[in-house]
């Protein structure tokens, strides 16, 4: 499959708040670094779930706004930014944090991830 279409797919679906979802995109090993404006955090497969998961007992939606996506190779390069809605407040979107993250594939799912995020 088109690694392109792959990340296009996976930033379009509710995989960042839905595990089910997401479970399908990452690779058995996948590894995921982190440099968010809180520090350093290294997450795998399980880690990346539970976040998932923490995340959709919050959000009910979740939007992300690709700006730009670069491929060379199995390299993707993204930058976006994630909105969610809240159960409190459904009507309205709240931008969660601007990210920039380049995904190496492996057998078409998310294998290595280098990620950097601020919040909004």
């Amino acid at each position: 499959m088109n690694a392109k279409k792959i990340i296009l797919d996976f930033y379009k679906s509710d995989a960042l708040i839905n595990p089910e979802v997401l479970e399908t995109f990452l690779h058995p090993d996948v590894i995921l670094d982190w440099n968010s404006s809180k520090g350093f955090i290294q997450m795998k497969r399980d880690d990346l779930l539970a976040l998932a998961s923490e995340l959709s007992r919050s959000y009910i939606r979740s939007k992300v706004a690709i700006s730009h996506i670069v491929k060379e190779g199995n390299l993707i390069s993204v930058r976006y930014s994630h909105s969610v809605k809240t159960f409190e407040n459904p009507r309205e979107a709240i931008l969660l944090a601007n990210f920039m993250v380049i995904w190496e594939l492996k057998d078409d799912k998310l294998y290595r991830g280098f990620q950097m995020s601020q919040l909004s």
